[in-house]
């Protein structure tokens, strides 16, 4: 089953796909961030391109562990996404993805893509264990 990870960002929107197996995440491509609708058109797009059987939306926590301003993007975009799409979409608190793709690399390229990919494979991870 091939899932496809969102890190959504008021810039860019990273994405991640995982291998047919669900067990490795790699980085996918970035999308420039448009409108809600736009954003969540593009993504559909691209998960039915490569045959998604399910999207996994990050959510970025704030610091104390509550909805923030960033979070709630996110929520109204898997609103969207949950609309217009048969699907099943998840969420992942990816709350500092992009600091360890930061760390990991110095380049700034597809970064949101390799934030995607962390937590999309910390996802992955977790639900093999289960």
């Amino acid at each position: 089953m091939r899932i496809l990870a969102i890190d959504p960002g008021d810039v860019r929107i990273g994405l991640a796909i995982s291998d047919p197996s669900a067990t490795i995440a790699k980085p996918h491509s970035v999308i420039k961030h448009q409108s809600r609708s736009i954003d969540a058109d593009k993504i559909l797009q691209e998960a039915e391109r490569i045959g998604a059987e399910r999207i996994v939306v990050g959510i970025a926590f704030d610091q104390e562990g509550l909805v923030g301003p960033q979070a709630r993007k996110a929520l109204r975009l898997v609103d969207v996404l949950k609309f217009r799409s048969n699907i099943p979409i998840e969420t992942w608190d990816e709350t500092g993805s992009t600091e360890i793709a930061s760390s990991r690399s110095r380049k700034k390229e597809n970064i949101d893509a390799r934030a995607a990919a962390i937590f999309l494979q910390e996802y992955l991870d977790a639900k093999r264990k289960t």
